[in-house]
């Protein structure tokens, strides 16, 4: 053990762990769980909370030794979840399409991107606790899983626990105020349970400047017990949000604005601030269950989901006009050639906010002084329109969507070592995405045309029109206008697993095969692309395995070591095989499977004093397929840049403790130790957008290019917990090897010819963006009164106050995240003509939290 502390220690990683969850054997006994409740508050809402087992073990000595799955927690992901987050950690470099959640037995994976949709129960924390929490390759009785995060949730009404909470939060992070009332039943001596949850969270503005945030959340479940074998559960969540965004910003505009938290989004209207980035989403989830305990080692288990809703993002449009973006470019002071000028004008922008922010009053009276007639409206040549013909407008970029779930699965134990879980899952999706006008901005229509199309063919009246079938179509706010399409997309899966728990080992095996479709639908036929656009496209259809298995070595009751491993193919997301889906059905050549190989081996410590794990793991990613699309300034235009043959490797070491130090005091540490990366040159194919003529495929030489995670993430921490009820806990985070997620454009050939390779010039252009390494404490703490006087007979009422302060040094330099614009200088070799942009990590933060419950 003394290694893995002085290691620790000389390399000034200290960290703190989140408060333990529940009870423990040591201390005095907690009477309710506002401790935990408290803990999982502060985690954000769309970071899964920990809900561990805190089971501890029998005696060492007896034969059959108790699994490693219901050994205890891991040290290692509280950590992660808790400490982490502030650095946009991920477990082991992977993409959170690599994890999996399921709610109330349903894989809630979006089949779009297959991220998990957090937002769909964000601030329902009171009805969301109990949860399990596993990470990489294992068997669970739930699903199949994944290779990453696998965390299941049940939020049956019969699994709260019967009590009613009410909750008050005060912060100055995204959103200032939150409120929460929770009411749960329990089940009744009929076999009804019901439970209730609402809350808001708001604030006029958040911690960036411009951002706002307005959310409501509400739930409903009810179940029915019919026996002592069936159970029937309906929920449903209803969560809306509104925020202003935040946008990633350049050093120099951060210099001119003295703030790193610049944010290029928002500008003054009749003096107040409006942000033209927002994002809304209203999305309510139904899920209707049904447990049927078949026998006393058989239980079958059905689910059934629908959800349905939109997400908007807003933004500003405009045709053959300047650009509206404060940031732009050319009206900085780095691009002016003269000197003198630059010095005045960067003086400008220094004492005027008004210049480094969007100028709204300016956007209203360009659109107002342009009174136009149009004529050829709806393509008849004595149709016309005379009015204010609107340059700029607020657009919303739409996403209607459909989702359908289904799961049945079968839990059984056959003899007395074989645990079998197998099951069918189907689910369906339809994402409608299209354009609609939110604000003509003192204009009093807007034409629905393809100016970059007008540019390239001013001898094609065809080709500048959205849809053929409509010419020159007049839109007003709410109208649809630009592209209009939908994908539909499916998967269905069946899987089988079994689970051997012998004496003193443990293995597990299991399968599953899928197949993945979508399809493109169009809805208006694009001038450029008329044979492509209308109506459905060809189905791509592809099938996958998976196969994984694991063996656990149980020393005793305290020491386990294991070794598991997976290898499966994955379908291509549809985005990535689409070369440009807004406008037309074409696809990338060479379209097939990514394929994934994963193994890890570790040893878990499980003693009445110390909780340790130590792991190794390695996963590659072949075959993998990316499409990015951004304006091309040599070409005027935009591009589609189709990249291939995208290939990774994962591979580190990640370590967890908690030691008890005193019978109140705690010990705890996390380390991961990483190295994810590029493995080899990926294949490019550069393609005009408007034309989807082939401008060049070329080489990137992306090999051993870093991901755009912390290699390295450190954490070291101490706890203290009264007997009388109160607690608290500093802790120290570390973080380093950090990369900014880089351009391929600048990594070809192109980028660099006749670049002298001894010069500066040819680092500059290749090497990758290492980001500072950055260090945080964290503070939280808690007390708990019993009240002398209760609100309901019978029952004890409790009120809890928590405290917790993030970046307790006021670390404002600590750069979260960003991005190489994709964007090149080609002529000039010029890097700065287009620098990177970055976010910003808060400075010091704070959660105060009220919370009765009775």
């Amino acid at each position: 053990m003394q290694p893995f502390f002085l290691f620790l220690l000389c390399s000034c990683s200290f960290s703190l762990f989140a408060q333990d969850e529940g009870k423990d054997s040591t201390t005095a006994p907690v009477n309710d769980s506002l401790y935990q409740s408290g803990m999982n508050d502060l985690v954000q809402d769309e970071i899964p909370t920990l809900s561990l087992d805190e089971d501890r073990l029998d005696d060492a000595g007896t034969q059959a030794i108790s699994s490693i799955l219901t050994a205890g927690r891991d040290p290692f992901l509280t950590a992660a979840a808790f400490n982490f987050n502030i650095a946009r950690f991920k477990f082991r470099g992977y993409d959170n399409n690599l994890s999996a959640t399921y709610l109330n037995g349903l894989l809630m994976q979006n089949l779009d991107n297959e991220s998990t949709p957090y937002y769909l129960w964000s601030g329902l924390n009171d009805v969301l606790r109990n949860r399990e929490i596993y990470a990489g390759i294992r068997y669970h009785t739930f699903g199949y899983g994944n290779i990453g995060i696998v965390t299941n949730i049940d939020a049956r009404a019969s699994k709260q626990r019967p009590q009613t909470t009410c909750s008050y939060a005060f912060s100055n992070r995204s959103y200032t105020h939150r409120w929460m009332i929770t009411h749960s039943t329990g089940l009744n001596a009929k076999g009804w349970a019901f439970s209730f949850s609402a809350s808001r969270r708001w604030s006029g503005e958040g911690y960036v400047p411009g951002t706002y945030y307005d959310a409501w959340s509400a739930f409903i479940g009810v179940d029915k017990q019919f026996n002592t074998k069936q159970i029937l559960s309906l929920t449903a969540f209803y969560t809306p949000v509104e925020n202003g965004r935040q946008g990633a910003s350049t050093l120099e505009m951060q210099e001119l604005a003295g703030s790193s938290y610049y944010n290029p989004y928002w500008g003054y209207q009749q003096g107040k601030k409006r942000n033209a980035s927002i994002s809304k989403s209203n999305e309510p989830l139904f899920i209707l269950n049904d447990v049927f305990s078949i026998n006393v080692h058989t239980t079958m288990t059905t689910a059934a989901g629908y959800s349905f809703g939109k997400r908007k993002i807003s933004g500003i449009d405009w045709y053959h006009a300047p650009d509206p973006r404060p940031d732009y470019y050319k009206y900085l002071p780095s691009y002016q050639a003269d000197s003198a000028q630059r010095a005045q004008l960067q003086q400008l922008f220094q004492q005027d906010e008004n210049l480094r922010q969007i100028n709204w009053e300016e956007l209203y009276a360009t659109n107002q002084a342009n009174f136009e007639t149009v004529y050829g409206i709806d393509g008849n040549p004595s149709n016309h329109i005379s009015g204010k013909r609107a340059l700029y407008i607020l657009q919303n970029r739409v996403i209607q969507t459909q989702k359908l779930f289904f799961s049945s699965q079968l839990n059984t134990k056959i003899g007395e070592h074989v645990f079998f879980t197998g099951g069918i899952q189907y689910q369906w999706q339809r994402n409608h995405y299209y354009q609609e006008i939110a604000d003509l901005l003192g204009g009093d229509f807007y034409i629905d045309l393809n100016q970059f199309a007008e540019q390239d063919f001013p001898n094609d009246p065809n080709a500048l029109q959205n849809d053929l079938r409509h010419p020159n179509r007049v839109v007003k706010v709410g109208d649809r206008y630009g592209y209009n399409y939908a994908i539909t997309l499916k998967r269905e899966a069946a899987f089988s697993s079994f689970f051997f728990p012998l004496d003193h080992v443990d293995l597990f095996v299991g399968a599953e095969v899928s197949q993945t479709s979508f399809y493109r639908t169009g809805y208006v036929q694009n001038g450029l692309f008329p044979d492509h656009s209308l109506g459905n496209s060809i189905v791509n259809l592809f099938t996958n395995y998976s196969v994984k298995a694991g063996i656990t070595y149980k020393l005793n009751g305290r020491n386990y070591f294991y070794v598991n491993a997976a290898q499966l193919t994955r379908a291509p997301l549809f985005d990535n095989v689409y070369i440009s889906p807004r406008s037309r059905d074409i696809v990338q050549d060479s379209v097939r499977n990514e394929n994934i190989f994963s193994a890890e081996a570790g040893y878990v410590l499980h003693a009445p004093k110390i909780n340790f794990r130590i792991g190794a793991y390695y996963t590659t990613i072949r075959h993998a397929l990316n499409v990015l699309t951004f304006y091309d300034d040599d070409y005027s235009n935009f591009v589609n840049y189709a990249l291939r043959n995208i290939d990774r490797r994962y591979q580190g070491i990640e370590m967890g403790f908690e030691i008890k130090l005193l019978p109140v005091v705690s010990l705890n540490g996390a380390a991961s130790l990483g190295q994810y990366f590029y493995t080899g040159r990926q294949h490019a194919t550069i393609i005009l957008d408007n034309s989807a003529a082939i401008l060049a495929d070329e080489i990137v030489y992306s090999e051993n290019y870093k991901l755009p995670v912390p290699q390295q993430a450190f954490s070291l921490g101490l706890s203290y917990r009264s007997p009388a009820y109160w607690f608290l806990s500093v802790t120290g985070n570390y973080f380093n090897d950090r990369w900014l997620d880089f351009n391929p454009v600048r990594r070809t050939y192109n980028a660099i010819e006749g670049v002298d390779p001894a010069s500066a010039l040819w680092g500059q252009i290749l090497d990758q963006e290492k980001l500072p390494a950055a260090f945080t404490v964290d503070f939280f703490g808690g007390i708990t009164f019993r009240l002398r006087t209760s609100i309901q007979e019978n029952k004890p009422t409790y009120l809890a106050f928590l405290a917790g302060i993030s970046n307790l040094l006021n670390n404002r330099e600590f750069i979260s995240g960003g991005y190489e614009q994709l964007r090149f200088d080609f002529a000039g070799h010029d890097v700065q003509k287009f620098p990177s942009k970055y976010y910003y990590a808060y400075g010091i933060n704070f959660f105060l939290g009220l919370s009765l419950r009775f």
